[in-house]
């Protein structure tokens, strides 16, 4: 029986601008924990205070879906360990926030590293049963408890990858899956840090002994050698352990592709996907790339590069433009952004914003997908949208089609930093944009530096966590503006 064909048509990927210097963190913890100097080289990842698992998914599901001009996606699948809410289907607030359709089939992947190979195991088979392209996208903020070594080699990320019929860009050869309660860390429900368990131990009773074994059962499969795997993406905190491990299965030592330490550090669940994200941006034609997710067991996928990588690869999606953007972060200031130690937020921090879940659905068009109008009488575009058309020479009545300003850029019209206003990163920078298609809005900006904004600065529109509402525990979403890559 010949194999359905399914291949990755688009992918994307997102790091957070801020960067924490690995150095900084040794220092800090010198006294206590000297050991951590080996690892203390470049600079890792870090969310500011308005991103989580489900705005860098976002960003990296716009990443892949603006390349393939708008693709019709069908399922999607979103994998993270440290997903928002534990009963509130995330996924369906990614899906909003990207413009997708409300037939589409919405999944959270979780509980374990390996979610993320899980996800696109999953979106693989969607594509296939229905026939039409899935989404999958990963996505962790992992926490890490101060004067640990996770706390210098985690780092937050999120990668996308669109697969549907046919081979697409780079076809799916093999896959393997295999499952075994092997526990190398665990965080039990209500934890909020990984307890993770004895390095060597886990090197040659997990990586050493079940990759192996997954790895061969997919290139036994796939009819594929060892030897003519091109890249290599296996996800490991552990020096070196990697190459250990392709050489033990015969794959070249050539082939173990960067960990992406350098600027981002491990993302989890996300972290697999990344990787493959990355090959795929430096991938000839004919390469094989094989990814593994580890955990309890693990998932591997190979896939072959094929002609029209080059061509998708011109758009600019994927990891490499992400992490040549950096904003520094302090240590005192990623603790505090990550709730590592109390502070005094003031009197105006105190105010109980309770959650308005009827207002958020009723206006879901606007705070999703910041959704507009467009006059269809005089072509005025407004947002909101309304009954009748701002414009005082038409104002004409039920004349607005739905338009979503939310890849539209604009320029700064006016703008404050005020220090008065709470936010949990002072100061406060918002003002009004003017939109290039015509519409105004009065904004929060995100990821602002001193001296990085001014009027006519060009910002383009971002999803983030417009607060949260500590007492009851929801978290709300809104659409910021941060400056283009251009301009920052």
């Amino acid at each position: 029986m010949t194999e359905p064909v399914v291949g990755i048509t688009a992918f994307g990927a997102y790091v957070p601008s801020f960067r924490l210097s690995r150095e900084e963190i040794a220092d800090a913890h010198r006294w206590v924990n000297p050991g951590l100097r080996s690892l203390a080289r470049s600079e890792r990842s870090v969310c500011g205070w308005d991103e989580d698992a489900i705005t860098m998914a976002v960003e990296a599901g716009r990443d892949a879906l603006r390349p393939a001009g708008g693709t019709a996606i069908a399922r999607l699948f979103f994998a993270s360990t440290t997903l928002p809410y534990a009963d509130h289907l995330n996924a369906a607030v990614v899906a909003g926030a990207l413009g997708l359709s409300e037939q589409v089939g919405a999944t959270d992947v979780t509980g374990s590293l390996r979610a993320g190979t899980s996800a696109l195991l999953a979106a693989c088979d969607a594509a296939v049963a229905g026939g039409e392209p899935a989404l999958c996208i990963a996505a962790d903020r992992r926490a890490a408890a101060a004067t640990t070594g996770q706390e210098l080699t985690f780092g937050h990320a999120a990668a996308a990858v669109v697969v549907g019929p046919g081979p697409g860009v780079a076809k799916l050869v093999g896959r393997a899956s295999l499952t075994a309660d092997f526990v190398d860390h665990f965080r039990a429900s209500g934890r909020e840090f990984d307890y993770p368990w004895e390095d060597r131990w886990v090197r040659e009773e997990g990586y050493h002994k079940l990759v192996p074994k997954l790895v061969g059962a997919v290139l036994k499969r796939a009819g594929v050698a060892a030897a003519d795997i091109s890249a290599f993406c296996l996800p490991t905190t552990a020096r070196n352990l990697d190459r250990s491990v392709a050489k033990r299965i015969g794959i070249p030592e050539e082939s173990v592709q960067d960990q992406i330490t350098a600027g981002c550090g491990d993302s989890g669940a996300a972290h697999p996907v990344l990787l493959l994200v990355h090959a795929l941006q430096r991938a000839d034609p004919g390469d094989l790339i094989l990814v593994i997710g580890f955990g309890q067991g693990g998932d591997a996928l190979l896939f072959r590069a094929g002609e029209e990588l080059a061509e998708l690869r011109s758009h600019g999606a994927g990891v490499t433009k992400w992490l040549e953007r950096r904003i520094p972060c302090s240590y005192p200031r990623y603790l505090v952004l990550n709730d590592m130690v109390k502070v005094d937020r003031g009197m105006r921090a105190e105010t109980d914003k309770g959650s308005g879940l009827t207002a958020a659905w009723r206006h879901r068009d606007l705070l999703l997908g910041l959704g507009g109008g467009r006059c269809e009488a005089c072509g005025t575009y407004q947002i909101p949208r309304s009954k009748i058309c701002v414009n005082p020479d038409c104002r004409r009545v039920e004349t607005q089609t739905p338009h979503s300003f939310a890849d539209s850029t604009g320029l700064v019209a006016s703008w404050s930093a005020d220090n008065l206003t709470f936010t949990p990163d002072p100061p406060a920078y918002y003002g009004m944009i003017d939109f290039e298609e015509g519409g105004r809005l009065m904004m929060d900006f995100a990821d602002v530096q001193p001296d990085s904004v001014e009027v006519g600065t060009r910002m383009r529109m971002v999803f983030r966590v417009k607060d949260y509402d500590t007492v009851r525990g929801f978290t709300r979403y809104f659409w910021k503006a941060r400056p283009t890559m251009e301009a920052a």
